[in-house]
């Protein structure tokens, strides 16, 4: 199927993608896949309207009956992966397995949700007043405001949306300018699911879902909108750093997702032909365009050199080429501004010591409107300023160490804390990776990359990463307000704290 064809499968009509002013290009060839309409700023404000005034009757829903619509999208997402993952991978340049796999976190977000929809549980707790109860209970919170990036055009929006839409809430989705087709076909599906859940005889208002393509104006209106309770952006740390303090402004809250910079530390114990998988796929996987991408490697001095010109040999196999096409493991970079990023990294990483491997543009000539990029392997003399600025593209900085104390110390000295790794077969080095002087990012792993997350465990990180947690664990208790409750079941009005107030 043609990417008109996949849309009009997935329930996207095509008028949704033709007559529009967003031009949709492929990072594959550089083709014209569609053109999406975008939505004004004062469309984002009324949608947002929609959302509260949907929100007022679906807080009202019980959990488990609000579970049973994630349920039915669980299905839809179940019954259209292959066409979803394919559309992913046409528009984002994923290959075939990550784009599958991204529809997957989907399906596994939603069962996850499903289940909480039964367990949004608070406390009992114990007062110290005679003939008193206390509690706390977890209730709906409101419109959620949902900003991603292209890299991940589709789970991250079912991470928010899922949990969102269990605990109460409605979503309205600004997705990145770089992937409208696939936000408009995951909005199709979730409608279809919707459609279902009411003709099954379920209560459910109109507008808990709404998607809205454009530009910064549409964000930004979502962004200020006092009715929109919660916004979970993710993007990079600029962006960051303009959406944070506009929403902490009118005292919303914020779940920021931005930039990593993430490492791996291999010790001398550490099975190399272990540590050589994980570092190239959390390396080179995804054209090294994820978050949780592998950008250091911080290896002893007794092993470094082996595991560098390890590393070197298989980067340079890495067979590149269209991501729809059996065998490739690197696409494309997503477009010219990411390349020349990438270029502008490699120049800098020279300047500052840097031996540079491959990192050449690859496929020029068989596909001139598209920026596919050699992976590249520097080996840097020591932690410049480079190497503590994420570049999103397919490098990974080389790095020496002596002590595990300074390896750490090297992990932990980039702005960014997302996600790291230890490869070892040392239990007190693993121990001590994990531990409060540890690595000071969200995620640390012991044996395994930096990059594939779970959906069990919250994500997230901190530093310039933002702070956030999504997904798994407890995360859903950012899209819920807790509130403390205080019975008194006896016939006396006995204070806190011993006062008194007699009348």
């Amino acid at each position: 199927m043609n990417t008109s064809e996949l849309l009009n499968a997935l329930g996207v009509p095509s008028s949704a993608f033709t007559g529009g002013s967003l031009t949709v290009r492929s990072p594959i060839d550089g083709a014209q896949l569609g053109a999406v309409h975008e939505a004004t700023a004062a469309e984002m404000t009324a949608a947002v309207e929609r959302a509260h005034a949907a929100f007022l009757q679906w807080r009202n829903v019980p959990a488990p009956k609000r579970g049973e619509l994630v349920r039915l999208y669980g299905e839809e997402l179940r019954a259209n992966k292959a066409n979803l993952a394919r559309l992913v991978s046409l528009e984002a340049g994923k290959v075939t397995s990550e784009g599958e796999g991204e529809v997957q976190e989907m399906i596994d977000i939603c069962d996850f949700a499903v289940g909480l929809s039964r367990q949004l549980h608070g406390l009992t707790i114990a007062s110290e007043r005679p003939g008193h109860r206390m509690m706390e209970q977890y209730l709906p919170l409101g419109v959620v405001g949902i900003i991603s990036a292209f890299n991940f055009p589709v789970a991250v929006w079912a991470w928010n949306s899922a949990l969102a839409l269990v605990a109460g809430d409605t979503c309205v989705w600004k997705p990145s300018e770089k992937t409208p087709l696939t936000a408009l076909a995951t909005q199709a599906l979730f409608d279809k699911a919707l459609q279902r859940y009411i003709a099954a005889g379920h209560a459910a208002p109109a507008h808990l879902s709404q998607t809205l393509n454009g530009g910064a104006a549409v964000g930004e209106a979502m962004v200020d909108h006092p009715k929109v309770a919660l916004v979970s952006a993710t993007g990079s740390t600029r962006m960051g750093r303009a959406v944070g303090p506009r929403v902490a402004a009118r005292f919303g809250r914020c779940l920021l997702e931005l930039g990593g910079n993430n490492a791996i530390i291999v010790t001398p114990s550490a099975d190399l032909d272990l540590a050589v998988r994980g570092i190239l796929f959390g390396a080179y996987g995804t054209a090294g365009q994820r978050c949780t991408t592998t950008r250091r490697v911080i290896a002893h001095e007794s092993i470094h050199d082996e595991l560098v010109a390890r590393l070197d040999r298989a980067r340079a196999q890495l067979k590149i080429g269209s991501p729809v096409e059996p065998g490739n493991l690197i696409g494309p970079l997503i477009d010219k501004a990411s390349f020349d990023g990438m270029q502008a990294a490699l120049k800098a990483a020279r300047e500052q010591g840097g031996e540079v491997s491959g990192g050449d543009r690859a496929l020029a000539d068989t596909y001139p409107n598209a920026w596919y990029a050699q992976p590249a392997l520097v080996r840097m003399p020591s932690q410049t300023a480079i190497v503590k600025h994420e570049t999103f593209a397919p490098i990974l900085y080389t790095l020496k160490y002596k002590t595990l104390d300074e390896a750490i110390a090297i992990q932990n000295d980039v702005p960014q804390g997302l996600s790291s790794a230890i490869f070892t077969n040392d239990v007190r080095e693993a121990e001590a990776f994990m531990a409060a002087s540890g690595s000071d990012c969200g995620i640390a792993n012991v044996n395994i990359g930096t990059s594939g997350a779970e959906i069990g465990g919250a994500f997230g990180g901190e530093k310039e990463t933002g702070g956030g947690r999504e997904s798994g664990s407890d995360a859903w208790k950012a899209y819920m307000r807790r509130t403390t409750n205080t019975v008194n079941y006896s016939r006396e009005l006995p204070l806190a704290q011993g006062v008194k107030f007699d009348i």
